[in-house]
């Protein structure tokens, strides 16, 4: 099934999806390294030392490549760092990100650790062949949460000496918009209870942050209600006037499975921004 009631609203099936990033798709280099564990910051908190570190995968003799700053899901309590396979020989450099998870810490510090590999990214990643002004933030679920925490709501950033609108772009994958789940449950507010606070991506709308491409599984098979979530947030930009919106419902497939489908998408967002 495949509709568009308004140009930016789409439901995609997988093969739809396929086909149309089959005709951007850009050659290939030939060979590709991975660069692992690097800690991207340091502290004498343990936790720290041992939590927040990362993979870099690359194509050898990149020269200005568009980089993918990649945070795993798992509802900010599980979860480990992945260079996702969709991902790779596509052309792009892929940071795979872990950081500290609740209980251990809060979800402040999740999204500070965020935060700091993003800013890790922008102050290394020419090493790697890529570009300062090609840096693209994404993740699946609560890795698509943090993603747009660190792009909406500036002070994360600000505090690593990074502007969030030097991100070339956004791509959060079924990510909560409102408060995420996790920090509703440290003040004692169950999973069900919706709540916009300083800690929901939707308190942040603005019309001046890098592009957005929300994505999200069907919103008959989704986790709670995300995909109207993200169709709130996709309003809300649009009346702020943000130019550079848009949101995808994938036909068919639930929270779990939409990020397969998913990926394309993101690499032709990617690709049409890195041309410019």
């Amino acid at each position: 099934m495949f509709r568009i009631p308004i140009c930016v609203f789409a439901l995609l099936t997988w093969t739809s999806a396929t086909l149309i990033f089959a005709a951007d798709s850009q050659p290939k280099p030939a060979g590709y390294k991975t660069a692992t564990d690097i800690t991207y910051r340091t502290s004498d908190d343990a936790s720290i030392s041992e939590k927040c570190r990362l993979d870099v995968y690359y194509p050898e003799n990149a020269k200005d490549a568009p980089a993918i700053v990649w945070f795993h899901g798992g509802g900010l309590t599980a979860g480990k760092r992945e260079i996702p396979a969709s991902l790779k020989k596509n052309g792009v450099i892929v940071v795979g990100v872990d950081y500290r998870l609740s209980p251990d810490v809060t979800v402040n510090d999740c999204i500070d650790d965020a935060a700091a590999s993003v800013a890790w990214t922008f102050n290394n990643i020419e090493q790697y062949g890529g570009s300062r002004d090609k840096i693209f933030v994404s993740g699946h679920s609560a890795g698509g949460y943090l993603t747009s925490m660190i792009g909406l709501d500036k002070k994360w950033l600000a505090a690593h000496q990074v502007d969030a609108d030097d991100i070339a772009g956004l791509i959060p994958f079924s990510g909560h918009t409102i408060t995420h789940f996790t920090a509703r449950k440290e003040q004692g507010i169950g999973g069900k209870q919706p709540v916009i606070d300083a800690l929901a991506p939707l308190f942040h709308v603005r019309n001046d942050c890098p592009p957005l491409l929300l994505i999200t599984g069907d919103r008959e098979l989704e986790m709670l209600g995300r995909y109207e979530e993200n169709a709130y947030m996709w309003r809300m930009m649009q009346v702020v006037g943000h130019p550079q919106t848009t949101l995808y419902e994938l036909d068919g497939f639930d929270h779990g499975q939409m990020g397969k489908p998913a990926f394309p998408l993101l690499l032709r967002f990617v690709n049409s921004i890195a041309k410019k």
